[in-house]
């Protein structure tokens, strides 16, 4: 099927007068978008809240009870929160793609009760089949959401749907049957989570991969095709969105030993795409910060200890629902004061090499009005009086001629 647009051959020239090379370097989007470069400072500010937060609920939870970050509490926080967090990470991804993985929770819960059931085959033959079926699921999703060119929320809840009727097979909880214990590596696992957190929101950060991470967001009428690279982006992040969400459900069971429920799991799809929102995700895609995925993460699972000491019972769907409302606001916030400054494309002029330069610029455009500007402008020819001829008195007569 045809991907491409009419017209998205063509090179862009918003403006006249700007060469496309130019443009290519000062809009983020040069065939379908506002001119300009994204702010990134306003997701550093909003990090910025974040952490703050963070440090606030960390010493409440201190004051607390000083033993729930000590030892192996700390070793099971830390093993939430990279659950969590791969969670959360396969939500913000299908957000920044534009196209939102709303099934998130139900693949999480059904690869945590598979799990539960496989466990004891060990690691490899009870992660591996789920891990398999999750990728060929999220590739199913994504060639619903790219050939058809269907939102991608309305697909994946298709897809939630048809994991929930896999769920529901199952009438009662389910014991964990193997014996893996995830805390003895608690630091490790962490720490991977971190540094592919950050990395991404690094990555994410770059203008060229926001711009083709975010191609399928829509710039005018949404049913238009975005073009095959942004089916192809958007297919292979459902497809990791998929994958990250099983391999959170399974590491949350290993987690826990107590009994798998068989949930549909669409509290943990809300508490995932709240906690994505929260970390700065634009809900239009695109736009995304840095640390935010970390910080929000840590942010939530540290509440979600604190509470109970406070006697606090909240379920996922009011962390996630409360997450979800300060991340729609947070969305407000980004697209407001991230979206290039308006009249950003003037400042263009001269242009030039950047640092490097050795003082030559190209010289400016001048106005076809004096074209050409280095010739004079000459006067308007005066009108001959052919009565003042010279020849009628320096010249031979004609009549003299005859007389002669």
């Amino acid at each position: 099927m045809g991907y491409e647009e009419a017209g998205r051959d063509r090179s862009a020239e918003p403006s006249p007068g700007v060469p496309a090379a130019v443009l290519e370097n000062v809009f983020d989007d040069p065939s379908h978008g506002e001119p300009g470069r994204d702010r990134i400072g306003v997701h550093l500010g909003w990090e910025l809240l974040l952490l703050a937060g963070l440090a606030a609920v960390s010493w409440l939870l201190w004051q607390e009870d000083p033993g729930a970050v000590r030892d192996g509490n700390l070793r099971t926080l830390l093993i939430d929160a990279v659950g969590l967090g791969l969670l959360v990470l396969a939500a913000g991804l299908s957000l920044r793609t534009a196209a939102p993985n709303l099934a998130v929770g139900p693949i999480a819960v059904a690869a945590a009760l598979h799990y539960a059931e496989q466990g004891d085959r060990g690691l490899p033959a009870s992660i591996g089949p789920a891990v398999a079926v999750a990728a060929v699921g999220g590739l199913a999703l994504a060639l619903a959401v790219v050939v058809l060119h269907v939102p991608g929320w309305a697909a994946s809840l298709a897809g939630a749907a048809a994991v929930v009727v896999y769920i529901e097979r199952r009438s009662a909880p389910v014991l964990v049957q193997g014996d893996y214990d995830p805390s003895g590596s608690a630091g490790y696992l962490f720490a991977g989570f971190a540094a592919v957190a950050v990395l991404g929101g690094l990555f994410g950060a770059v203008r060229a991969i926001r711009r083709l991470v975010g191609r399928y967001r829509p710039m005018a009428d949404p049913a238009r095709r975005r073009g095959a690279v942004a089916a192809v982006v958007t297919a292979v992040a459902l497809v990791i969105s998929t994958v990250l969400a099983a391999l959170s459900g399974m590491l949350l069971a290993a987690n826990d030993r107590g009994p798998v429920s068989p949930t549909t799991g669409l509290d943990w799809t809300v508490l995932a795409i709240g906690v994505a929102l929260l970390a700065g995700t634009s809900a239009y895609g695109r736009r995304g910060g840095v640390f935010g995925t970390l910080l929000a993460v840590g942010l939530v699972t540290v509440f979600q200890v604190y509470a109970p000491e406070r006697g606090w019972e909240l379920s996922n769907w009011a962390v996630g629902g409360a997450a979800l409302g300060v991340g729609l606001l947070a969305t407000r916030l980004v697209e407001t004061l991230g979206r290039p400054r308006s009249g950003s494309l003037e400042p263009i002029e001269p242009v030039g090499d950047g640092t490097i330069s050795s003082g030559w610029t190209m010289p400016q455009p001048q106005s076809v009005d004096n074209w050409p500007p280095t010739l004079p402008t000459q006067a308007a020819p005066q009108p001959v009086d052919p009565w003042r001829d010279p020849r009628w008195e320096d010249g031979p007569r004609r009549w003299d001629t005859d007389e002669r």
